[in-house]
């Protein structure tokens, strides 16, 4: 059997290698160039777009800003999942929100601004502590902005004077004070069924994914109940096929939805070595029909995101349980250059080896693990 991915990056590189076992071969094109090529090597494959979807059982996406021209082609071969609709979903904050809004599932307050005309009347409702987001291509702290107090308000007039507003709205959301984010990643097939990982605990940077740690400590039976409510009622809303992330805000023991990611998520690459099965597996299982994976957590496990840096000791591997997935790609700053998984028995050993790990790495790109390991540590 054969899949068409969408995108060329490392999640798709990652869905190649675990399609690989269950006689899965993956494709991927590359949608900036429009050429269809092998995950891993990169070498384009000598065929057009049209005969790759026609030659595959299933065409998929690793992310969610594909040219709709693409995601239509691919919608009318009956191909498609998920579909497009869920995937455009993903890239669009207005369309998430509306999704979130009419099936009343918790998020933060907010506002959709289409004017910088109406930035009054947004902070008016909102209060003075706000967040805005491009409704569109925003992603790891790109295409944010902050309003902490009003003497910021004429530098935010004035950066979304030059903005169209019109074309890509704003989305305005309450700055709240929450007790940490965690993220659900779980997958739906055809006929309903879905299989949920356990929860993860993320650890944000200047906007950017450092650290997720599952399962989260501290979770009460409810909490991991309503994040699995909230996740299905999402992906049914969808009629989702396939893996889907949902990242979550937890305040006290509430939850809102912070945002949706409608492929394999970062803070799901834990699976990999921490999961029976790992989110890749899931997702090509998902969409082709295949059992869905048993999806219970083998120990406790931190993936830490190797961000902007490429100077580190492979002897890394020394530590057991520890595990380097790296991508290939030309280093700069704020890239995610590659991730790695650490599996332990408890959170105590995990943090322990989280310590040892610094030792290989250097500390300024890695900001969070020391405070993080000890945490686990203590906890």
């Amino acid at each position: 059997m054969k899949v068409l991915v969408f995108g060329a990056g490392q999640l798709a590189q990652m869905m190649y290698l675990a399609a690989a076992p269950l006689g899965v071969e993956v494709y991927a094109l590359d949608v900036n160039h429009r050429e269809v090529i092998n995950p891993v090597s990169k070498a384009k494959l000598d065929m057009s777009i049209d005969y790759a979807i026609q030659d595959v059982n299933v065409v998929t996406a690793e992310f969610e800003h594909v040219p709709e021209d693409l995601l239509e082609l691919a919608e009318k071969s009956g191909k498609l999942h998920p579909n497009m609709a869920a995937i455009l979903t993903g890239a669009d904050r207005v369309r998430e929100k509306q999704i979130l809004d009419s099936n009343d599932i918790p998020n933060c307050p907010h506002r959709i601004v289409n004017d910088v005309s109406e930035l009054d009347e947004t902070i008016q409702a909102l209060g003075n502590k706000i967040i805005f987001k491009a409704s569109r291509d925003g992603y790891d702290g790109y295409g944010q902005w902050r309003l902490l107090n009003m003497d910021e308000k004429p530098k935010l007039n004035q950066a979304f004077a030059s903005l169209d507003l019109k074309r890509v709205p704003l989305v305005a959301e309450t700055m709240l004070n929450f007790d940490r984010e965690i993220s659900i990643i779980g997958a739906r097939n055809a006929s309903g069924e879905v299989a949920c990982f356990d929860i993860a605990e993320n650890l944000h940077h200047e906007g950017q994914l450092h650290v997720s740690v599952a399962p989260a400590t501290n979770l009460k039976k409810t909490t991991t109940q309503e994040a699995t409510d909230i996740f299905t009622r999402i992906a049914n809303a969808l009629n989702y096929v396939g893996v889907l992330a949902v990242e979550l805000f937890q305040i006290g023991d509430s939850l809102l939805v912070n945002e949706i990611a409608p492929r394999v998520h970062n803070s799901g690459h834990w699976t990999q070595k921490g999961a029976n099965t790992c989110q890749f597996e899931q997702h090509v299982r998902a969409v082709l029909g295949f059992p869905l994976g048993y999806t219970k957590s083998q120990g406790v496990t931190a993936m830490i995101n190797i961000i902007g840096c490429t100077s580190f000791s492979r002897d890394l591997l020394s530590i057991p349980g520890c595990h380097l997935h790296w991508y290939g790609k030309e280093v700069r700053e704020k890239r995610k250059m590659g991730h790695i998984n650490i599996v332990a028995d408890s959170y105590k050993d995990l943090g322990d080896k989280m310590l040892t790990l610094l030792q290989y790495l250097p500390e300024e790109y890695f900001p969070l693990l020391k405070d993080e390991a000890k945490r686990l540590i203590a906890s």
